[in-house]
This record gives C-alpha cells, structure tokens and sequence, in this order.
C-alpha cells in the first residue's frame, strides 16, 4: 500500500505551451468525509500551513465539509487555530487523566468511547434527542433522526466568519444530496451550477448523515450528506474551474486498498473501507485514462491544417472544450494507519483517538510535500496522479524524473 505511485497517465512534460502563455494555477484541498476521522485532516492542514502551502479553493463532504468551512471562513493566521478549537471541543466530552498505552487497553477504551458517544453525544456537535426519536411527531425531522445537531449550528457560527468565507479569497464548495430527488449538490461559494452564498446550513447538510442526523432544509428541498451517494468530492474540483491549472490535494479518510480480513471486525471495517473510497478511485482513473485522449484531439486542434469539414460548429466546439488544456497534479493523501479500527471509528470522538488521527495526517502530508515545491504549478500535462505512502524518497526520486 504504501510507497506506489498510481501512474495511468504518462508523465509529458509541459513543452507544447509556452510558460507565459499557460493558464494561472491553484492549489485545491479536496476533504473526503469519514466522522471522526475528520482530525486527520486537522493534521494536513497543519503541515501545509508549516510549508505555506495555501489552498485557494477547499472542496469537502461531511466531516470534511465542515473542515472546509472553518478553512474558508478565517483570515490566514485563524485558520489552524479554529480548526484546532474545533477539534479539542468535539473531543473534550472524553479526555483521559493519563495515556492510554497502545494494545488491548487502547482498543477497550476506543470501544467505550464510542458507546459512551452513541448514548450521549459529542459536545458541540450532537445531541440525544429528547424525547427519543421514537415519541416525535409523525413527519417530523425529529422522527427521522437520533441526534440533535443545534449545538454544530452554534459552533459554526462561533468559529466562522460567513461574510469573509463568501467575501474573501478562498473559494469553498460542500456536497450534499437532494432527500426527494437524489439529485447531487455542491454548493458552492464561487461558482459552479449551485452557486449560493454560503451559511452554516449549506455547511450541515453536506453532514447530515441518516439516520443519525436530520436532513435540512435549503429553500424547498431537504438534504442529507453528500457522502450517501459519493464521498469523493475529487469529481467536482476535476469538472468546475477549468481555467485554472491546479495542485490537488486529495485527502481521503479511507484506503481502497487493505490487507485481506482476519476477524469479523476486520471485515466490517474492510467493507467500509472499499465502500467510501471506490468512487474516489473510479474518479481519478476515469480522469488520468482520458488525459491522453485529451492531448492528442487538442493537438489534432491545434494543427496547422485539421480536417475538420465533416463536423459542424457546434461538434468542434464540443471537442475543444473535451480537450480544454488543464495540468493537474494530484497528492492523494490516505489515512492508512488508523489508530482505531471498527465500524464505530466514524463517531469515535475522543481525545486520544483525535490525537492520534491528527498525528497521521501531519505526518502523511509531509512525506507529500516532500515530493516537489507544491507552491509551484503542476509540470505535467494533462493528470497526473501521486500516491503519497510510506516511502517519500522513492516518491521523490519518481517525481523528478
């Protein structure tokens, strides 16, 4: 698993566009959502602030959704301290008085942490309903979900500044999916189809997770995590903004590959695992296996003669904009190392298992950065995709080629 490279696009290097004539670039920071496994992504975004590797846009689904918004919504110095407050409040219903060893001591803790979550919530985050969901009104939001989730509204609002996340420089988008029409949205602050001025609903929807979490309501329509139908925001950021050049962060909570089960619990976890991660795979290969297709019609194109007699307009049209000359280079960033693993991991919220989490990520992304200076644009053509795992001077030496 670690130290590979996915490479289903040939490494070109940029010789066919002039410098001074290629597009501007950007750095994206793509969030998969995963519960509380969300604190791995804390931990990215402490290393790219240590590089000062800024994103100018943030793309994220549940959890990371949320990660997002506190990104987008904070001037550059606040962001990593409302993204730590953030996570030392949802975490501090359970801190120890001691360390908590690894081995058997730690998986017994983690287990009765998250049955201690699951009666009585996280604070700053959800709640038990009362009365339960069971004696709510027919209809009713509360008849359809276990928890409250007010107290996230609350703390959103005390962390992010909403006029500066829809006014100010970062661009954010959160998915989330139509309850009636199952209709996919991302909302999103700077443009694309679902161009919305952003507030702490449009954050919590792409969270909602059923049955847990209520669906809200956005206008006439109700929604619930974006995560139901796909928890890899990647598509969006590869689809919107073509204009741009982009150095990708693509940080996911959950590896596609894994060792074959031992337990039952190995197995749940493993199920869980391919689940959230498949349509993150399928994006990306789908993306690098028509990169090439792309180069050749655009310098079909770009020839001095094409034959383009047979088609109309509007069908070159349609091929110049398949061909839309794009450079993106991908990080992905995986959290292969959990330090608690079990169907409950995604509402294990406590201090031990946060830190740890976080830990992961700081680690994870600075074997990334030691790739190459990602404050520079991409130097490739087309997609090109870096699996950033154990073995960052095999990455590197890769990388230079």
């Amino acid at each position: 698993m670690g130290g590979k490279r996915t490479e289903k696009a040939p490494l070109i290097p940029c010789r066919d566009t002039p410098e001074e004539a290629r597009p501007p670039h950007m750095n994206v920071l793509v969030l998969q959502g995963g519960g509380a496994l969300g604190a791995y992504h804390l931990g990215v975004c402490e290393e790219l602030a240590r590089m000062d590797v800024a994103p100018d846009w943030v793309c994220g689904i549940s959890i990371g959704a949320i990660n997002a918004a506190l990104i987008a919504g904070n001037r550059p110095k606040e962001r990593i301290p409302a993204l730590v407050r953030f996570w030392e409040t949802i975490s501090s219903g359970l801190v120890p008085v001691c360390d908590i060893p690894d081995g058997t001591a730690r998986e017994m803790w983690s287990e009765g942490a998250a049955l201690w979550i699951a009666a009585a919530g996280v604070p700053g985050f959800f709640s038990p309903r009362f009365p339960p969901t069971k004696f709510q009104p027919h209809g009713s939001v509360g008849a359809i979900s276990f928890y409250d989730t007010e107290p996230l509204r609350r703390t959103l609002d005390e962390l992010i500044d909403w006029d500066y996340l829809n006014d100010g420089p970062i661009r954010l988008s959160v998915g989330s999916i139509s309850v009636t029409t199952g209709r996919m949205h991302f909302f999103d602050s700077k443009g694309g189809p679902d161009h919305v001025r952003i507030t702490a609903d449009h954050v919590m929807s792409s969270g909602a997770l059923p049955p847990g979490f209520p669906p809200v309501k956005i206008g006439d329509d109700w929604f619930w995590d974006g995560g139901i139908a796909s928890n890899a925001p990647l598509q969006h950021v590869l689809d919107e903004g073509t204009e741009f050049d982009k150095n990708v962060f693509q940080v996911d909570l959950f590896p596609a590959e894994g060792p074959f089960p031992q337990t039952l619990l190995d197995a749940e976890t493993r199920a869980q695992d391919i689940r959230y991660a498949s349509r993150t795979r399928l994006g990306t290969n789908h993306e690098m296996a028509l990169s090439p297709a792309r180069l050749v019609v655009r310098r079909m194109l770009d020839s001095c003669s094409p034959d383009l007699s047979l088609l109309s307009a509007e069908e070159v049209a349609a091929l110049r904009q398949f061909a839309c000359e794009q450079h993106i280079e991908i990080a992905q960033i995986i959290y292969r190392d959990k330090a608690y693993s079990g169907k409950a991991r995604g509402y294990e919220f406590s201090r031990p298992t946060m830190e740890a989490h976080r830990a992961a990520g700081r680690r994870d992304a600075a074997k990334a950065l030691a790739v190459r200076d990602w404050r520079l644009r991409p130097a490739v053509n087309g997609v090109h995709c870096i699996d950033v795992g154990a073995d960052a001077p095999e990455l590197r030496a890769k990388a230079s080629r």
